[in-house]
């Protein structure tokens, strides 16, 4: 039972977890494009999400972002490197439009972690400026490189559809907003520390309801994205109104970051099976 725990514990701090729920935001963009997956840009996503997240939370600890003292951490880095090799392989396979956006949302990522300058803040800690950018970059990331990846111009379904993801992940950004509202320093100005908690539930309330609306300024649809979302935003009202198990590591960790999977789950379900 320890070695499961363990195993279990590793795949969510390893940031496993994130980086299927990541891919699983781009099977949903693929899907809504009617496009085929391409296993290249998955890969690379995923090994690429891995990295970033494991950067963020462990090398900015460690001596010059490199030597890592814990040894669990050590493990993750190992683990990390491995991704970052893979990431290069698959990276390698895809066009030169992804490599350069993939270079502007890198950098972004870099700078949330790292300051530009020695003695200037991290736009992590730039005042209330965090969950945004987090927002951006899974956008670009789950919705801007499958649309490069399938050659879909930049249109406004397009634009919507990149307001609705970034939406969508600042509604599943709040949990860990009010479950770190404990330990978070109020100089960050957090939307829990903000709001309070009721109001910032209340707010991923009505975000997921915008969320939901945003379908309908497409002028193009897929045939199962209303009724999908809808289904999704359910969930979302659900997760919002459990405030306690917002408290739990686990609640938020897992079942939390397990929607945008349940939603690509959804739509591979749906396709086989009602389309």
């Amino acid at each position: 039972m320890r070695t499961l725990k363990a195993l279990f514990d590793f795949y969510l701090d390893a940031s496993i977890h994130v980086a299927i729920a990541v891919i699983s935001l781009t099977g949903v963009t693929f899907y809504l494009l009617d496009s085929s997956l391409d296993l290249h840009l998955l890969g690379f996503i995923f090994c690429s999400v891995i990295v970033c997240y494991n950067f963020i939370k462990y090398g900015v600890e460690a001596y010059k972002y490199l030597i890592v003292s814990n040894a669990y951490h050590r493990i993750i880095q190992i683990f990390s490197f491995v991704c970052f090799v893979f990431a290069l392989y698959f990276l390698f396979h895809l066009d030169s439009n992804i490599w350069w956006a993939t270079a502007v949302l890198g950098v972004l990522s870099a700078l949330y972690a790292v300051p530009l300058l020695p003695r200037a803040k991290s736009l992590r800690n730039l005042a209330g400026l965090k969950i945004y950018i987090v927002a951006f970059v899974w956008a670009g990331f789950s919705v801007l490189l499958p649309v490069l990846d399938a050659n879909v111009p930049l249109d406004w379904d397009f634009s919507v559809t990149f307001i609705q993801r970034m939406v969508l992940v600042l509604v599943l950004i709040l949990p860990f907003e009010i479950r770190d509202l404990q330990w978070d320093d109020r100089s960050l100005r957090t939307l829990p520390q903000v709001l309070g908690e009721r109001a910032t539930r209340r707010l991923g309330m009505g975000l997921t309801l915008i969320f939901f609306l945003l379908t309908f300024l497409k002028d193009t649809l897929h045939p199962l994205e209303a009724e999908l979302q809808s289904v999704i935003c359910v969930i979302l009202f659900v997760m919002l109104a459990s405030h306690q198990r917002m408290k739990s590591k686990y609640f938020v960790m897992f079942w939390v970051e397990a929607i945008p999977v349940f939603w690509f789950c959804l739509f591979w379900w749906a396709e086989r099976f009602v389309a």
